[in-house]
């Protein structure tokens, strides 16, 4: 796998580069801002980029909208010191398809990366939690939830609530008595109708429209 490194800290950079090396990962560039990591993503087409937020200049959620926009092939995992919705419901909707603390075991941050290598999404559970709870506590959006049912078969909708209630592919395939790789192709289709990266922003559009 090809990573790209953004953060403003040299030591931490370095610090990150080493570890991951030593697991046979290779480090395609490394950026200290937002600005710089387009750029550079736009070179390198790395696979995955592990972005942090705060930033001077362009920071991480709006590099993770430019980076969605101008290389949807590259995936960004978050790797911040910061838990708080706000920032993380943010970064979610602007494409991020990972959100980590840095905190997190090198072991966590493999799979994190190994995960959005393969376009799905690894967001701590008590993240994903506290991200769901937030959009819970809003308004439904009407539009969001006739989008929904106007784009979606029933059996994707049962999936889509699914997604939104936190099972993988695997407790999907078995409540509804289908295979994994039927699972994964529903899901597919929903991401593509829906218009969407993957699927933790899939579970908030099902929960801002009331479906879970």
């Amino acid at each position: 796998m090809r990573v790209l490194l953004v953060d403003d800290h040299d030591l931490f950079r370095t610090g990150l580069r080493t570890l991951l090396e030593e697991q046979g990962i290779e480090i395609v560039g490394e950026a200290a801002n937002g600005e710089d990591a387009v750029t550079l993503v736009e070179e390198h087409a790395p696979d995955v980029v592990l972005m942090d937020l705060e930033m001077p200049g362009m920071g991480g959620v709006d590099a993770t909208r430019e980076i969605a926009a101008v290389a949807p092939l590259t995936r960004v995992v978050v790797l911040t010191i910061s838990d708080e919705d706000a920032d993380v419901l943010n970064a979610v909707v602007a494409g991020a398809c990972g959100y980590l603390l840095k905190d997190a075991t090198i072991q966590e941050l493999l799979r994190g990366i190994k995960a959005a290598s393969v376009g799905e999404s690894l967001i701590s559970p008590s993240i994903a939690a506290k991200v769901l709870q937030r959009v819970r506590a809003s308004s439904p959006d009407v539009e969001a939830a006739e989008t929904l049912l106007a784009r979606l078969s029933d059996r994707e909708l049962q999936v889509l609530r699914l997604i939104a209630n936190g099972n993988d592919n695997a407790q999907i395939a078995k409540e509804l008595f289908i295979s994994a790789k039927t699972v994964k192709n529903h899901i597919s289709n929903i991401l593509l109708k829906l218009s969407i990266e993957n699927r933790i922003q899939a579970a908030v559009y099902a929960v801002r429209s009331g479906l879970a």
